[in-house]
């Protein structure tokens, strides 16, 4: 279980809670505030691009609704500009390729 380093979470308590539950626990390094920039970026996208202005009726309607997001848009339509402006599925296919040509 992958946290910053607050200390609710450097905490006895966390620590037997997570060891109870077959966890590790880990944390970034001082002043690493890179750590969980991929994460963040992901969840401010959903959250723009999704789920603000959503109203769901179930737990199981919003799950549903995530999971097309994910699959069908933000892996396989979706540009990454970290991507070269490809989505996921766009880069992945080249990279394979790619390793047939090599």
């Amino acid at each position: 279980m992958h946290s910053d380093r607050g200390s609710q979470y450097a905490s006895g308590t966390y620590r037997q809670l997570l060891k109870a539950h077959g966890f590790v626990g880990s944390m970034s390094r001082k002043g690493d505030c890179w750590d969980n920039a991929v994460a963040e970026s992901f969840f401010a996208s959903l959250k723009k691009e999704r789920v603000q202005w959503k109203h769901y009726q179930t737990r199981a309607d919003a799950q549903q609704d995530i999971l097309d997001y994910i699959a069908m848009f933000y892996n396989s339509q979706r540009l990454h500009s970290y991507l070269g402006y490809t989505s996921p599925s766009q880069y992945e296919a080249a990279m394979l390729e790619m390793k047939k040509a090599a």
